[in-house]
């Protein structure tokens, strides 16, 4: 969807306090934040909703005070300092029509976010069309800011044809006296962009668009020589120049992990652990999974639906797993053969200790299996001793998504009465890892990524933006979901006040230059959003997100 607050700033009609500027250039939309803002609302409200429409007893001040007013935001237009129209919204139950009308929700499209509008007045020397269309204007930002997405109000009977023409749908019986009668009316979010959106389209913009930031845990920012390869023409996968480059591939991706064999499928990260899951289920005796967010979650459904007989270690999400737990988990479960994690749990960032797994698998003959997903080509990982782990093609290693990558540092046989062809690790390792037809132009381009790959020169890299970004974000009022003591350099999480949208910040990030991560469904549950340092990417790029974030979370 089309925000229309990045339609606006690519306008130019956000102000520097982040106020919609109209169309008319001596008008200015914003929310009432001074006393002499509030002092005018007072009285056109007065004006309006007693000495127009009776709704309410005169007083000798001529000053009416809603009675919500400590819950109102006031959307209002000025010229200069002068009030010329306002809006008054709220989200709080029981609405104002609650009262009015029995069942309310009965009448509204289900599961939206609410908010109510009230008070819509316009002095009469400026009733044109234009101030109520900028209040409708900002109506629209503002619950897009607040993640609202069906306001509704209601209308005078004398507006009808104007409310219509913006787009709000008429519902229930009329409301109000005979002298004062309205229609209960509401306004969706997708007509408001629909309406107001193309408003702006043919609009120039004020500085041309730049290629993006890519901050997102993939895919990642590709280099040239990789993509040239993938256009390539296709090759057999019995020739013998893919057979040769094939091995080699495998070679170059095990010398970066220190692990002895690995295969490549065509597929995803998840695949590859649906491979470990069909390993696991060859082996006598239960397993433990651990588990501190999503990632953790998806190999507990992994194992779930590949039948295996486990028990789970779940802290909070961010949380650490902690040596004491994982060893108590153990000692309660002697008779444990396998224990599977993930290295960096990507949904928050924390990093799991490799090397204390290690420890404390081995001495118990404990085949330690892991996600390495996110962290094989961002941070150091040691494979040795590890009975199977999993990465890809697409994240960290910088090349095309579509190979699924299976580590592991022991034979293994192929398993025809227990595993489906494509998912036995043995079928692939008794044909060289080509049984079935894969793809030569995945190879070349991951091939070519290995070739221009420094490791140790990336690692540091990382660390260092992240060492660097991470003080700089807390400085500024940010919260990370993650110490850093504990969490991967290339994932950064960002907790955002429950008042602003991840999706609507994420969205205006998007209008501004940068990809981030927070579509995802775990993410926009906890409203959060994720810097990411898994592609290339320099300190010089990523700087400015320091200025643009927090102004995009002043709006609100």
């Amino acid at each position: 969807m089309v925000l229309l607050g990045n339609k606006l700033k690519e306008t130019g009609l956000l102000d520097k306090k982040g106020g919609i500027m109209s169309s008319v250039p001596d008008l200015k939309f914003k929310i009432a934040s001074e006393a002499s803002e509030f002092e005018q609302i007072y009285r056109l409200n007065y004006k309006t909703f007693v000495s127009e429409i009776p709704q309410h007893e005169p007083n000798q001040a001529e000053v009416l005070v809603d009675q919500f007013d400590d819950e109102n935001d006031y959307l209002i237009c000025l010229r200069d300092s002068e009030l010329l129209g306002m809006m008054a919204v709220r989200d709080k139950r029981p609405f104002s029509l609650d009262r009015k009308l029995k069942n309310l929700d009965s009448y509204l499209p289900p599961e939206r976010k609410i908010c109510e509008f009230r008070l819509l007045a316009v002095e009469g020397d400026y009733r044109t069309g234009r101030i109520f269309y900028g209040l409708a204007e900002q109506l629209a930002h503002y619950c897009q800011q607040r993640g609202y997405t069906l306001a509704i109000m209601s209308g005078t009977l004398r507006q009808q044809k104007l409310y219509k023409h913006i787009g709000f749908v008429p519902f229930g019986p009329l409301v109000g006296t005979a002298e004062a009668q309205f229609q209960p009316m509401y306004l969706t979010l997708e007509i408001a962009m629909e309406k107001f959106g193309s408003f702006f389209q043919d609009r120039p913009t004020s500085t041309p668009k730049k290629k993006p930031v890519n901050l997102l845990p993939g895919p990642v920012e590709i280099k040239p020589e990789v993509r040239k390869v993938l256009a390539e023409n296709p090759i057999s996968h019995r020739a013998r120049t893919f057979v040769n480059n094939f091995k080699q591939t495998k070679q170059n991706l095990c010398q970066l992990v220190n692990s002895q064999y690995v295969e490549m499928l065509l597929g995803s990260g998840t695949l590859a652990n649906d491979v470990v899951a069909g390993q696991l289920s060859l082996l006598e005796g239960p397993g433990l999974i651990l588990s501190s967010g999503e990632f953790g979650d998806r190999l507990i459904n992994h194992a779930i639906r590949a039948g295996l007989s486990f028990e789970t270690l779940s802290v909070e999400w961010g949380d650490i797993l902690k040596r004491d737990d994982i060893i108590a988990a153990l000692d309660r479960r002697p008779h444990t053969t396998w224990l599977w994690a993930v290295h960096c749990e990507t949904s928050s960032g924390v990093l799991n200790d490799l090397a204390m797994l290690k420890e404390i698998c081995t001495p118990r003959n404990i085949r330690l299996c892991l996600d390495c997903v996110s962290t094989i080509g961002a941070v150091p990982v040691d494979l040795e001793g590890v009975y199977l782990a999993t990465g890809t093609s697409g994240k960290c290693l910088a090349a095309f998504p579509g190979l699924a990558l299976v580590f592991y540092n022991h034979p293994v046989d192929p398993a025809p009465e227990a595993l489906p062809r494509y998912l036995d690790l043995g079928l692939y390792a008794a044909k060289n890892g080509v049984p079935f037809t894969t793809s030569s132009n995945l190879l070349y381009a991951l091939h070519k990524a290995l070739q221009l790959l420094e490791p140790e020169q990336r690692f540091q890299h990382i660390a260092d933006i992240s060492a660097w970004l991470r003080p700089e974000l807390r400085e500024r009022g940010f919260q990370l979901v993650v110490d850093d003591a504990h969490t991967s350099p290339a994932v950064i999480t960002i907790v955002l006040p429950e008042q602003i949208s991840s999706e609507y910040v994420g969205d205006q990030l998007v209008e501004a230059g940068f990809l981030l991560s927070y579509q995802s469904e775990y993410l926009l549950k906890r409203n959060w959003i994720q810097i990411c340092l898994m592609g290339e990417c320099s300190r010089d790029e990523i700087a400015p997100i320091l200025e643009v974030l927090p102004k995009i979370c002043s709006y609100v």
